[in-house]
């Protein structure tokens, strides 16, 4: 755990938005510092939000099926951004929220069920790996594989032994003067590893369990396990995967993390001595997919069933209870008299799971976003990103400018009032402060600088490729101005003119080889420069062309780049 000088105090809301971030010294009585609330959602697509799908399609949202007047609401109050990317899966998205940095120069490439690591097998670390490095990860994919799964992290850093001195400084570190607290899903914990709780990362934990999902009834055993649990060498008296919290006496998760919220908020609201900040982090709409039996008849009736593939009804109350615990914050901040002194702030960890690409097909629908979670089409990675602060920000207002996950770390410090810059470049952050587009929505005056945003997933999925059918291989990506290039390690290259084919339908990189190669070696370098060749995919030696099934055949393009002078430094 880390903590940092505060250099300054909060400006003036006038300042603070005319700024651009380079905050001057001032007294505390010239302004009072916000409340921040961070509201994350799990697995919950863009086309999920009737006003997303209004804007994107043009469609009255009487026609949708999915209902979400609260979140509406919000967007009516606020600023949505258009084209806010998280990465594919949860755990590297909040490894990236919490840090300012992409998730991928932390190890965290994807999100893991429980598995084998140097720590819960209790073995020497080696050096310059982390504690809770993935052993190895299979599969079920039958089919031949020219590439085998890298690994992954699945702890970030918090200055514990097993550490080894290293620590990252987390959201909640670098905001001190606040007092912040986390609900809901962990899962960059390590698996249940003692030291990488919420509260080691400078949180007081109301109610939080380091999975990747959760039942929705009856889930409080599991979150309040006391046992040694599956890894006997793991060096602690028990498996501390999470804690429910207090009782709400409700019986649904999502309500019940609702009401311990609220109940926060309430406390926090007579605190006159310190501004709170809430990371509320939602389970929903993670399956396994569950809800109320009178609200899921509701849906199941309802005549919009099957609008743009959305026929779920549990997943559509699923929606609907998401949206209300939503409508329930803001309500309790007009009912405490502070929504005009707190900075409420929405976004999902990755696109919807969708339903035409996964086994069961169950999900979602991104359509017309090409893909959904774990892919690094736009159906996968482009998220709701809502900024609400009544009186304060602009209503009713669009942000088209590309924006990343790695961005709410120093936009919630510089609405805090921290010096959100300085502390991005000492600390070697990747996020930049959105604030400036908040009062500047299409950047006129250039205070948004960053043009390059990165992607890396070096693992082969169940999950199907929406591009062939087969099952998804590992990809990296660059969104650089307006193009976005896909690497597919099995051979492939994909370009995209995001601006003018945001559904991927149109692939450039054979009529324009040469900005194809440029955003090649562009991200080439960046992976060099900042992912260990040890979370790079692994060719496997036993690949036999002749068994693989895919039309295209793999081809070595990075083997190919490397022929023209490109070498690989980075051995760990």
């Amino acid at each position: 755990m880390k903590t940092i000088n505060t250099l300054c105090l909060l400006l003036a809301v006038s300042q603070l938005f005319s700024c651009n971030s380079a905050h001057t010294k001032v007294s505390n009585s010239t302004a009072k510092r916000p409340n921040v609330i961070f509201i994350l959602a799990d697995d919950y697509g863009i086309m999920d939000t009737q006003g997303y799908a209004q804007k994107i399609l043009g469609i009255d949202p009487e026609l949708m099926y999915y209902e979400t007047p609260n979140l509406d609401r919000m967007m009516s109050e606020g600023i949505s951004f258009s084209q806010a990317y998280a990465n594919q899966l949860c755990s590297p998205t909040r490894a990236s929220i919490l840090t300012g940095k992409y998730a991928g120069r932390l190890g965290f490439t994807t999100a893991m069920p429980p598995r084998e690591t140097y720590y819960n097998q209790n073995l020497e670390v080696p050096e310059g790996y982390y504690a809770h490095d993935v052993l190895s990860h299979a599969d079920n994919i039958k089919i031949e594989q020219a590439m085998l799964n890298s690994t992954s992290n699945s702890a970030i850093p918090s200055g514990a032994d097993w550490d080894k001195g290293k620590d990252e400084l987390s959201i909640a570190e670098a905001m001190e003067d606040y007092h912040s607290a986390f609900i809901g899903k962990w899962h960059v914990g390590g698996f249940g590893a003692k030291g990488y709780q919420p509260e080691n990362q400078g949180f007081e934990a109301l109610a939080w369990y380091d999975a990747g999902g959760s039942a929705y009834y009856n889930w409080k055993n599991a979150w309040n396990i006391n046992t040694k649990g599956p890894y006997p060498n793991m060096p602690q008296s028990k498996w501390e995967m999470g804690d429910a919290g207090m009782e709400t006496g409700e019986e649904y998760l999502t309500d019940d993390l609702t009401e311990q919220a609220l109940s926060f908020i309430e406390r926090e609201a007579k605190n006159k001595d310190k501004p709170f900040f809430l990371y509320f982090s939602h389970f929903a709409v993670h399956s396994p997919y569950q809800g109320p039996e009178e609200e899921i008849n509701y849906y199941e009736g309802k005549d919009s069933k099957g609008w743009n593939g959305h026929h779920d009804p549990v997943y559509a109350t699923m929606v609907k209870n998401l949206d209300e615990s939503v409508g329930a914050i803001l309500d309790k901040l007009e009912e405490l008299g502070i929504e005009e002194n707190t900075l409420v702030v929405f976004m999902s960890d990755n696109g919807g799971i969708d339903s035409k690409i996964t086994p069961k097909g169950d999900g979602t629908d991104n359509s017309p976003f090409l893909g959904g979670k774990a892919c690094l089409t736009e159906g996968g990675i482009r998220v709701p990103l809502i900024f609400r602060w009544k009186g304060t920000l602009p209503e009713k207002k669009w942000v088209d400018i590309p924006v990343d996950c790695t961005d709410i770390f120093p936009s919630l410090l510089d609405a805090a009032g921290y010096p959100a810059e300085q502390i991005v470049k000492s600390k070697n952050l990747d996020g930049q402060s959105l604030l400036p587009l908040l009062t500047d929505p299409q950047n006129k005056k250039k205070s948004y600088t960053k043009t390059d945003h990165f992607w890396h997933y070096p693992f082969n999925v169940i999950y199907n490729n929406p591009t062939d059918g087969y099952p998804l291989t590992p990809h990296s990506a660059i969104r650089s101005g307006d193009y976005k290039l896909i690497f597919d390690w099995h051979g492939r290259l994909a370009l995209y003119n995001i601006e003018k084919d945001p559904y991927e339908k149109n692939n450039l990189s054979g009529s324009d080889p040469e900005l194809t190669n440029e955003l090649f070696g562009k991200l080439m370098s960046w992976m060099e420069s900042n992912i260990e060749a040890r979370y790079w995919p692994i060719p496997n030696p036993e690949y036999d062309p002749q068994k693989d099934v895919r039309d295209e055949k793999y081809i070595d393009l990075l083997g190919q780049y490397q022929s023209q002078g490109y070498v690989i430094t980075n051995k760990k």
